[in-house]
Parts: C-alpha cells; sequence; structure tokens
C-alpha cells in the first residue's frame, strides 16, 4: 500500500513539476525519512512550486516565510506579547506553527534568524521565554536558496547546513518539458487542479513504518565506511559527521520503501549518498584551486570503499 501511495504522490506532484521525477522522489524519501531539504538553485526553477504541490497532495497545513535581511528570529518561532485584557503575557505563534514550512530563499537573511531555525529542525519544538512548545506532527521544512554569490546571499553556517537531510537542485527543464509547461498553463495553473493524495495520518504512518525496513550488518558497515572515508581525504577539512550517518541510513531506508523492498541495499546507499552528504562537506581552500568540488569527492569515495555482496545485504540486521 505504501508503494502505491508513493507513486501516486509523485505522479500528482508531477503535474505541477514536470520532467523532474527523481527530484520528487528524493524528496518524498527526505520527508518518509522524517527530514528536511535544501533546494538551492537559480530563480524561476520550480522550488516554490514543487514545495506548494507537496502540501496539496500531502494534505499538509502550509505557510511560507520570504527570508529578507530585516526577517526577525520572532517571525520564525514567535513572541510573547503583554495582553491587558488578562493581566498576562499571551504567545503568539511565528511562521513555524504548521506541517510544512517553506524558508524561501534562506540565504538572504541573517545568521541570527538562521540560526532561530536550529532548534525548529532538530527537536520539532520552539523555546520561547523559557518555556518548550511541540510543533505539530508532522513537521517538515523545505528551504531555498539562490547559489552563493547571487545578489545579497551568504553562505549557511555548517551547523544549519548538517541539519537538512539532503540538499537537491531542481535544474532546468527540458526542450520538450518548457513546451509541456506552457501548454499546462495557457488556461489554467496546475497547481490549482492539484489533489489530495494521502492524509496526514498516513504520513506518519509510513513515518513510524520506515524502522521495519531493515539494514544488515554488511550495509550498516558501508554506509559508515563511505562516511568515515570522507574524513580522511586530504581535500576536506570537514567530512560526514555523525548525524550525517544517521540521516544517510534514514534516507537509505526511504530509498528502498519506494523501490518495493522491505531490506537496505547497497546502491540504495549510493542512489541518495551525493544528495545526503555533499552539503555536509567543507572543502579545503586548495580544492577549489584544483576545481575539485564536493560531488567529485564522494564519487571518488564511492569507487574507492567496497561495496558489500547482495547475498550480504539480505541478511538481518
Amino acid at each position: 500500500m505504501i508503494v502505491e501511495q508513493s507513486k501516486a504522490i509523485v505522479s500528482e506532484v508531477g503535474r505541477a513539476l514536470l520532467g523532474k521525477r527523481e527530484v520528487v522522489e528524493k524528496v518524498l524519501m527526505a520527508i518518509y525519512a522524517g527530514g528536511h531539504v535544501l533546494l538551492e538553485d537559480v530563480p524561476g526553477t520550480g522550488k516554490t512550486t514543487l514545495a506548494l504541490a507537496l502540501s496539496k497532495v500531502l494534505d499538509l497545513d502550509y505557510k511560507r516565510v520570504q527570508f529578507t535581511p530585516d526577517t526577525m528570529p520572532s517571525d520564525i518561532t514567535g513572541f510573547s506579547m503583554y495582553d491587558r485584557d488578562v493581566n498576562e503575557f499571551r504567545f503568539n505563534w511565528g511562521a513555524v506553527n504548521c506541517n510544512l514550512l517553506l524558508a524561501d530563499e534562506i540565504n538572504r537573511t541573517s545568521a541570527k534568524t538562521q540560526s532561530a531555525l536550529l532548534e525548529v529542525m532538530e527537536e520539532q519544538s520552539v523555546t520561547v521565554d523559557g518555556v518548550t512548545r511541540p510543533l505539530p506532527r508532522p513537521f517538515v521544512c523545505i528551504a531555498t536558496e539562490n547559489p552563493l554569490g547571487s545578489a545579497g546571499t551568504q553562505p549557511l553556517p555548517e551547523s544549519q547546513l548538517d541539519r537538512f537531510m539532503v540538499r537537491l537542485s531542481i535544474g532546468y527543464p527540458s526542450l520538450h518539458d518548457q513546451i509541456d509547461i506552457l501548454k499546462a498553463k495557457r488556461y489554467s495553473n496546475p497547481l490549482d487542479e492539484i489533489q489530495t493524495k494521502v492524509s496526514r495520518d498516513d504520513l506518519l504512518e509510513v513515518q513510524n513504518f520506515l524502522g521495519n525496513v531493515q539494514v544488515a550488518d554488511s550495509v550498516l558497515e558501508y554506509i559508515v565506511r563511505l562516511c568515515e572515508a570522507t574524513r580522511e581525504i586530504d581535500l576536506v577539512e570537514l567530512g560526514v559527521s555523525p548525524r550525517g550517518v544517521i540521516a544517510l541510513t534514514r534516507m537509505s531506508r526511504a530509498c528502498a520503501l519506494i523501490r518495493e523492498r522491505d531490506f537496505v541495499t547497497p546502491e540504495d546507499v549510493r542512489e541518495v549518498f551525493t544528495a545526503v552528504c555533499a552539503h555536509r562537506l567543507v572543502l579545503k581552500p586548495q580544492a577549489r584551486i584544483e576545481n575539485v568540488t564536493a560531488a567529485d569527492i564522494l564519487v571518488r569515495v564511492m569507487d574507492e570503499v567496497a561495496v558489500p555482496s547482495m547475498g550480504q545485504a539480505r541478511g538481518r540486521a
């Protein structure tokens, strides 16, 4: 049933975001895994459309924050205001009181405002004036950012990047997809026709079920060896963190689930490895001089680390 639901979700979102099935699948994997998504791309490629379509298909309460240099942390988390009628302070929720938060152009605001999302993304709660308040479940943050170097942007701190389960790029559509987009928008907006395919309870059920997808000891060792290898390369200042190891394991489980299996294979790990780990690497200046990217390093790591056999992968943890 989960597999059929997943196909229906991907197909329905694909009506609004044409030709990007692989990206939609990876975003859905991250949501199944209880993670957050960072979409890095130039403006106008469909980042906001993807978030809106997912909120409709998954029946999630949706809020959007357009990050600007004057956006305050209280705009995100909320604030307490004195209410004269009851003679006490009353808490007013910020934008995070929802199921799906679109943090649009997150790298255009200050580091202080960016940091307001740290507790939200890790603990799924908000602490204001010493009181911790839980967020609705499920909670997903989809953040978009323009490539570094665009006007008014500044890099996200490593601690913030590490809390995103995946970083993805939608990219430009193909020639034929662009023609289909123009035809689809001729008379109406495809987003207006998106239908809900699952409920919030269905999504929570999938997230809870994810732990039942088996990961053999050999595959767990493969995941750890891949991440450890990123810490031993000369061009890397900081490799994949233990949080990244956990994220890679959960994403691999979600990948196996969507691929109609109840166990994780090395190919599942390899399929999501770059999306989960590339943004967690901090490269040395020498890497830029040599024109080496994080993705290049991860490809090298996958080539060097021995892959377990399928027989080993079918073993139970």
